[in-house]
């Protein structure tokens, strides 16, 4: 500005007056959110961690629906795929009480931190039943893996496959192709077995069943050993007879 007016300066000196008297306009940094990472805990059993979130997708209509998928994180299994117009966290904490009933408790739910996961009436309920909630660092869609890997597939094989007239169509069409993907679809990571097949094989009732999964915390639990999937290609003495 000083050589617009014509006046001859020394870029140094003239940089060097500036700092001295402190003319820099200050810039407010931004007061961020800071969490500390946790472990990620060794998944060995079904219902230590069930993993949710929402996707959206629209009617023919040109309505915008909201899925709620809840997945167990060890089994893979889809446990349920609620679609409605509005899911607020009195309708997430009515499903999670359905799948407690058919299922057990589980011990972790992961989930964003999107205000239906967050409200008082979330926290409220989680402390209710002893859960431990685990919300992901925000920008971090990766720490929720599972269900964002679900939500691919959903997309691609489900939502993107079929069109929807009505909101019952939607909710048909995702309750057929939720047992196709617990039943008929074969997952590398589970040794290119259903889930359900991975679940039986482990001793755990199939997710379409009534018959309810041992749990830690519960009395049907007895104690005994449950197996990972990285255990499942080992020898043991028994099979070698």
């Amino acid at each position: 500005m000083l050589e617009r007016r014509g006046q001859a300066v020394n870029v140094k000196r003239v940089y060097r007056l500036y700092v001295e008297q402190g003319l820099a306009v200050r810039r407010r940094r931004r007061k961020r959110l800071v969490r500390e990472q946790q472990i990620e805990p060794r998944l060995i059993r079904a219902n230590q961690e069930w993993a949710m979130d929402f996707i959206v997708d629209g009617l023919a209509n040109g309505r915008m629906i909201r899925i709620l998928s809840v997945v167990d994180a060890f089994t893979r299994e889809c446990l349920a795929l609620e679609a409605d117009t509005s899911l607020g966290s009195g309708r997430v904490t009515r499903a999670l009480d359905r799948l407690i009933e058919q299922r057990g408790r589980p011990e972790n739910v992961r989930s964003d931190n999107g205000p239906e996961f967050t409200s008082r009436r979330m926290l409220g309920w989680a402390e209710e039943c002893k859960i431990n909630l685990i919300h992901i660092q925000p920008g971090r869609p990766m720490q929720n893996g599972h269900v964002e890997s679900f939500h691919g597939r959903l997309r691609d094989e489900c939502l993107n496959a079929n069109w929807f007239r009505t909101l019952n169509d939607l909710r048909r069409t995702l309750d057929s192709w939720r047992q196709e993907y617990n039943c008929e679809r074969p997952h590398s990571s589970l040794a290119y077995r259903t889930p359900a097949e991975f679940s039986r094989a482990l001793g755990y009732g199939d997710v379409e069943s009534k018959q309810r999964f041992p749990h830690p915390h519960s009395p049907d639990y007895d104690g005994g050993e449950i197996y990972s999937p990285t255990n499942l290609k080992r020898e043991t003495p028994a099979t070698n007879g």
